[in-house]
């Protein structure tokens, strides 16, 4: 039976208020949503929506609307060029007002805080956002029965009667209440877990209208690795997996190292899960990414200097290993001969004694260069300029930088850790990330072997085989029952999934 999908995307315009550009899990789930609507979008079924704080529902919102925001996103500092859209303009649509300037001036000096003050201010945020969340859920539940009375009383007077003039007719095009059927899927791709009660969301949806429910689960990080993680994250992330679990109908996860600490952590709890983890294939690259500039930015060191390390800094990504490593490269062979590192990537969390080890070594004598809030065009220009990538992560649910520089055709070596070595496969070079003498090893024998490093290349250019987004649509259609099994099949070769196992 075909069923109409509905794809919650709250958590993508919760971001966008207080972020100046998109991390990994906003990236992802937009390719997915971009995806099925391609694939699906022009026969109806795919729906997206937003959450009605008021009546503890949903709202519809247009696509148009969601790559609108999408497009602040990734093209922040153009899009405050442009001038202000009009009230039919995307951005505009299902009632998301265009970011003025002040707040978006407002969200980049968030991000120039310390680590420490940033980190306390967006929780102070956070929990006044939650309360009023719940002052406004109290004074809608307080007024619904009034309301549904109000309503009763009007349709037993003569029914349905046209608005009173100065009054707004509800929209049936954005009512979630007149348009899911029971059979019909809510699924979230995203991290939802900052709702204050996204498990009593899902279960009183379920129950009013005879929805199914479906989740992507990117990692378990904040339950595995705790030590990684703030404190109310690890808090906040546990309640909402233990609550949420239960609740869904199916679970796909990113790799099979997420699948398996899934079941796992359900095992542990006692928690029954319907049925097995999907695992779903994690498209290559960006589709929306820019082409390189074509004047070389003064933020970006010169083509053939560096080597690239994509990632927010925060502990777990392991920026400290690598600080060390370049540290030992400079004080054992000529400092000429040792590329500069680039960190691209916004300063995150647990990092303080990191940051303050880069600045009293003036950032190993400028040896190691920061780029903060890179546009889409920089990252091209970034990744098509540097020698290699290195990803160094203690833990990752999949690693889009290490398949996003092998799709440029640069080399990556990487940590052996979770679900790397499924993302890297036999292509990139491994070391352990717990260990600085191995890492130094792998990374100083590809410097000093220029030629090899050419012939690495040239493997990758002639051997890596990207993974097109369609896929990942087609198999999460897949898998909600709505792509047709053959169809599903086709996308990838032989049948076969990401994780080996064939989907049926």
């Amino acid at each position: 039976m075909t069923r109409n999908l509905w794809f919650d995307v709250e958590d993508l315009f919760e971001y966008a208020a207080s972020n100046p550009r998109p991390s990994g899990i906003q990236r992802l789930a937009y390719e997915i949503y971009r995806a099925v609507q391609q694939s699906h979008g022009a026969l109806g079924g795919i729906h997206f929506v937003r959450h009605d704080q008021v009546h503890g529902t949903f709202t519809v919102v247009s696509w148009a609307t969601v790559t609108g925001l999408f497009d602040q996103l990734t093209n922040a500092p153009e899009a405050e060029r442009r001038s202000r859209p009009g009230p039919s303009s995307p951005a505009r649509a299902g009632g998301i007002a265009a970011e003025s300037r002040p707040r978006w001036l407002a969200r980049r000096l968030v991000h120039r805080l310390s680590p420490g003050v940033r980190q306390r201010l967006l929780a102070a945020a956070r929990l006044q956002l939650q309360a009023g969340f719940a002052l406004v859920d109290l004074l809608g539940f307080v007024t619904a029965g009034a309301v549904a009375r109000l309503r009763r009383a009007a349709s037993r007077r003569g029914g349905a009667r046209s608005a009173a003039p100065g009054q707004t007719p509800p929209d049936p095009a954005r009512d979630f209440a007149a348009l899911a059927r029971p059979g019909d899927m809510l699924v979230v791709l995203g991290a939802p877990w900052s709702h204050p009660d996204y498990a009593g969301l899902i279960r009183q949806t379920k129950t009013r209208y005879g929805v199914m429910f479906a989740v992507l689960i990117f990692d378990i990080i904040p339950i595995r690795r705790p030590e990684w993680c703030d404190r109310g994250l690890v808090r906040i992330f546990r309640a909402w997996f233990l609550a949420l679990l239960p609740q869904a109908d199916i679970i796909l996860a990113i790799s099979r190292s997420t699948a398996d600490d899934v079941e796992d952590f359900a095992a542990r709890n006692d928690i029954p899960l319907r049925a097995r983890v999907k695992v779903i294939p994690i498209g290559t690259g960006f589709g929306g990414m820019a082409p390189a500039p074509a004047v070389a930015s003064d933020r970006l060191p010169p083509a053939g200097s560096y080597a690239l390390f994509v990632s927010t800094i925060e502990a777990r990504k392991n920026h400290l290993l690598l600080f060390r490593v370049w540290r030992r490269l400079l004080e054992e062979m000529p400092p000429d001969s040792v590329p500069t590192l680039v960190f691209a990537g916004r300063v995150g969390w647990l990092v303080e004694d990191l940051m303050k080890q880069l600045e009293n070594t003036d950032y190993l004598n400028r040896k190691i260069r920061l780029v903060e809030d890179v546009s889409d065009a920089e990252l091209a220009g970034l990744y098509r300029g540097c020698q290699f990538t290195l990803f160094p992560s203690l833990y990752e649910g999949w690693g889009l930088p290490v398949t996003e520089s092998m799709a440029f055709g640069k080399p990556c070596i990487v940590a052996r850790s979770s679900s790397l070595p499924e993302a890297g496969g036999r292509l990139a070079r491994y070391f352990d990330p717990e260990n600085v003498s191995d890492a130094y090893s792998v990374i100083r024998a590809v410097i000093e072997d220029p030629e090899g490093l050419r012939a690495w290349q040239a493997e990758i250019v002639r051997c890596f085989e990207p993974v097109p987004w369609a896929a990942t649509g087609h198999a999460i259609l897949h898998y909600l029952s709505m792509a047709p099994r053959d169809d599903a099949r086709a996308t990838m070769s032989a049948g076969v999934s990401h994780d080996g196992d064939r989907w049926d």
